[in-house]
């Protein structure tokens, strides 16, 4: 039977950091829409050019776009035994594409992490992001040890521009337009769990690990 996990949340809400720690205590892979989309980005290919415009204007990326990417990425051999998603699905169209693909008999729970505007909009503004390893930190949580500069590869660290709080606000305002009927959506399945997202990690983890009894 197969483990697997979706993630939802607003932005900021800690999907990523959540999930890559479950990833490593699970042995399962972590697989984010985000990520799928900035290697695309990065290596320009037709899908990541398609997706640029939306991401910079904080807007969902279209379905056909992360649906293919996604599809791809759960076919692959490392995900036999299960996986963690950060990030997909993000509307109800693209949670059903994804029931399609997810075994009856799989053991698949969804995590929702909750936290308020404010909170998010702080927590992201603050980020940071290698520009040439993709390590991401935090100048209050996270920072790191040269102001400015990697710790793992000396690249310079930069605020994507998706992390500007104008565009946060609106990337919210998406979220609770489209994204947010998901919790109906999964409430309905009886397989939603919701989980507060800015609290410290170990508790997060500590609860979630609860609720699956993986």
């Amino acid at each position: 039977m197969k483990k697997e996990l979706i993630m939802l949340g607003p932005p900021g809400a800690g999907k990523g950091t959540v999930g890559s720690r479950l990833s490593v205590i699970w042995g399962l892979p972590l697989i984010s829409s985000g990520d799928l989309l900035r290697e695309h980005l990065k290596n320009e290919t037709e899908a990541g050019l398609n997706a640029k415009k939306y991401m910079e204007k904080g807007e969902l990326v279209p379905d056909k776009i992360v649906m293919k990417m996604v599809e791809e990425k759960l076919a692959e051999p490392l995900c036999e035994k299960g996986f963690i998603i950060d990030g997909f699905p993000r509307t109800i169209s693209q949670a059903e594409m994804l029931d399609s693909m997810i075994d009856n008999a799989d053991d698949t729970r969804v995590i929702y992490l909750s936290a308020d505007d404010d909170f998010l909009v702080e927590r992201l503004s603050l980020r940071r992001v290698c520009e040439r390893c993709g390590k991401i930190y935090h100048l209050v949580n996270l920072p790191p040890l040269k102001e400015g500069i990697c710790d793992f590869c000396g690249g310079n660290l930069v605020q994507r521009s998706d992390d500007r709080e104008e565009i946060i606000r609106r990337r919210l305002e998406v979220y609770r337009q489209l994204t947010a009927p998901l919790i109906e959506y999964y409430k309905n399945k009886e397989i939603l769990y919701v989980v507060p997202g800015d609290g410290k990690l170990e508790d997060t983890i500590s609860e979630i690990r609860k609720i699956t009894k993986w």
